[in-house]
């Protein structure tokens, strides 16, 4: 038997708006069948050697939805934890990557901030990534994660991990509240406040940026950097850039980077896990899992625009074997 023959076409051209609008490059698949899914994996992994090819290609057609449905149909049949067996038979950056993909989104992000917090040091990209870039339905949603599933509070451990202005910003980040109702009037008034804070003044009132820029909402925000640049003749991230530094610096960029762009923002990070000495793998694997069904085709073309050359091609030389081939999957396709 070829199990390939029972594995879909990935890419099916829709003509519907609804599905033209859809961003992410992994999609629901039509017809699916979480029983028959299930027996192709089983059969993958099952007697002398692993088909890594079957497994890959199976979970990177699937949404998220349809890989949790799998993995409780497979437990149901054969009386054993899907992603451990997963993890039985697979190894290194490929494991990694597909226990990613088997791991609900809300649940990968809770796991990903734990394990920067826990232990000696922190992991300060991780924090800065997930708590400036999830919308604020998703935030709120990781912290009953995290709760539940660590027996700790989120907000707990990023004290005791985290200081100063840095720290304070992070917790306001972890509200997931914006305002709403900012009016008009309120965009020149804060466009001056960044300025006065910053720019207009000897030393820096970081207070005021946290406020603004952890508080206001995304609408309101863009607005407010125009009219900043008007005021001051510069973007916002020079005044950041030239007025704060360290782990403070790098979280206000990113909160002004994502609500300029969030895709931007994920194309730059992939750029820097990537273009340089060694592959930042942890940082590679969790932005193609968790942008996959969200935004990455927005994500390569911001890519190709900042870089000039596509995702996928990046991905091709940085990476190899099954761990590059279920990333270039994820990918969807070469620009």
């Amino acid at each position: 038997m070829n199990l390939l023959h029972f594995l879909p076409v990935y890419f099916v051209c829709f003509q519907s708006a609804t599905i033209m609008a859809y961003r992410g490059s992994v999609r629901p698949f039509v017809n699916f069948n979480p029983k028959h899914d299930a027996e192709i994996l089983h059969a993958a992994m099952k007697g002398i050697g692993t088909h890594e090819d079957t497994i890959l290609m199976l979970l990177t057609s699937r949404s998220n939805d349809q890989r949790q449905d799998i993995k409780a149909v497979y437990k149901k049949v054969h009386g054993k934890d899907l992603v451990s067996a997963l993890k039985s038979e697979l190894g290194g950056h490929f494991e990694s990557l597909i226990v990613a993909l088997m791991t609900p989104p809300v649940s990968y992000d809770a796991s990903q901030l734990h394990k920067a917090l826990k232990g000696l040091g922190t992991e300060d990209e991780v924090l800065i990534e997930i708590l400036a870039s999830r919308t604020g339905e998703q935030i709120t949603n990781i912290v009953k994660a995290y709760k539940k599933e660590f027996n700790r509070k989120l907000e707990t451990d990023i004290l005791g991990d985290t200081s100063g202005h840095y720290q304070r910003l992070l917790v306001v980040l972890l509200q997931g509240s914006r305002e709403d109702g900012l009016g008009e009037e309120n965009i020149d008034k804060d466009a001056k406040a960044l300025f006065d804070a910053g720019e207009g003044k000897f030393g820096t009132d970081e207070e005021q940026f946290i406020t603004i820029l952890g508080n206001r909402r995304v609408e309101h925000l863009r607005k407010v950097f125009d009219a900043y640049k008007k005021l001051s003749g510069s973007e916002l991230e020079d005044s950041i850039e030239g007025e704060t530094t360290g782990n403070l610096e790098n979280l206000l960029l990113a909160v002004v980077k994502c609500v300029r762009s969030v895709p931007e923002f994920f194309a730059e990070g992939l750029s820097k896990s990537m273009r340089r000495a060694g592959t930042d793998d942890s940082t590679l694997t969790r932005i193609m899992v968790s942008r996959s069904e969200i935004d990455m085709l927005d994500i390569r073309t911001c890519f190709k625009k900042k870089y000039g050359a596509s995702l996928y091609t990046t991905i091709q030389e940085d990476t190899d074997g099954d761990y590059q081939k279920a990333l270039l999957y994820l990918c969807g396709g070469n620009d």
